[in-house]
């Protein structure tokens, strides 16, 4: 028995995010990845726990606050006094959101292997990481392989998240080091936008028999945005197809569907069953603004999954 389901690791940040397409309307929330995925297992009754670095200004303490209101464990969290909480701006136009960041040198980006001495890792289920938290900066990346390996030893589940920002890192950089970590994993979850980019594929199949070829073992689940997601065990693949709702801002959603997967997982869906309770919620998340506040509830996805995938 362990003490938590899932153990995240990574960047948090505030958000501001447009609420009226060319207008100077923003609203204030919360993201990161890995933090927006720990909140929505959190959501679904995953017990979790969340490890970074924040400032020791206004925005980290409203960060350690909304942890705490959604029951995220924030012992693993370290007040960085020489740095400040990173941010983002989300612009909505007709091709989309546009993110514009604030994130150099902050805080989270000067994570060390050390902090992870209080030994969460080994207590969890799950330990979930991704490619920001990859590129943020070189001690983050220790910092992330330092965590894969502790999990390893100890028998936890290492779970990565594609979740490629070329800003971050020169494409080449990327391939390699996702590569290892992917060859690290025991789940792994790329987006076709992503894996586009890395392999040149435009064809899931294709980009699925890349991801074996390149070293994958464990389970991988290919998220097609709107289309649904390609569940992949290793023996067969399995296509869950989307739902549709009246979608206003999609930030986030790739985000919602891990923590609902590993969230599942935990409690003992198998994963066909866990992968289509992670595409309804993650369809649900882009019903609101930001990143956080429009993550579903484990009631309001299972009421979603009843009415047949009908808002």
């Amino acid at each position: 028995m362990r003490d938590y389901d899932i153990v995240a690791l990574g960047e948090p940040m505030m958000e501001f995010n447009q609420t009226r397409a060319g207008q100077p309307e923003y609203l204030q929330g919360y993201g990161g990845d890995t933090s927006n995925a720990v909140i929505a297992a959190a959501r679904q009754g995953a017990r979790c726990a969340y490890l970074t670095r924040v400032g020791a200004d206004a925005f980290g303490e409203q960060l350690l606050q909304l942890w705490r209101t959604e029951n995220v464990d924030t012992a693993g969290v370290v007040v960085d006094a020489q740095a400040h909480t990173g941010l983002y701006f989300v612009q909505h136009g007709p091709q989309g959101h546009v993110f514009s960041y604030m994130r150099r040198d902050s805080a989270a980006s000067r994570m060390q292997p050390d902090d992870l001495r209080h030994g969460l890792v080994e207590r969890a289920v799950f330990l979930h990481v991704s490619g920001i938290s990859l590129a943020i900066s070189a001690s983050a990346c220790d910092t992330v392989f330092a965590a894969i390996g502790r999990a390893r030893a100890a028998g936890t589940h290492v779970c990565l998240d594609s979740n490629l920002r070329l800003r971050l890192w020169p494409v080449d950089r990327a391939r390699a080091i996702l590569c290892e970590a992917m060859r690290l994993s025991d789940v792994f979850l790329p987006s076709m936008d992503d894996m586009q980019h890395l392999t040149g594929h435009t064809d899931p199949v294709a980009t699925l028999d890349w991801i074996r070829d390149a070293g994958a073992t464990g389970v991988v689940v290919l998220k097609l945005g709107r289309e649904g997601a390609i569940l992949d065990d290793g023996q067969d693949r399995h296509m869950v197809p989307g739902l549709r709702v009246d979608a206003v801002d999609a930030t986030g959603a790739g985000d919602c569907f891990a923590g609902n997967l590993l969230a599942r997982r935990a409690r003992g869906d198998e994963w066909r069953r866990a992968v289509v309770h992670a595409n309804a919620a993650a369809a649900l998340s882009t019903r609101g603004f930001g990143a956080v506040q429009p993550l579903p509830t484990a009631g309001e996805v299972a009421a979603f999954l009843d009415a047949g995938g009908n808002p």
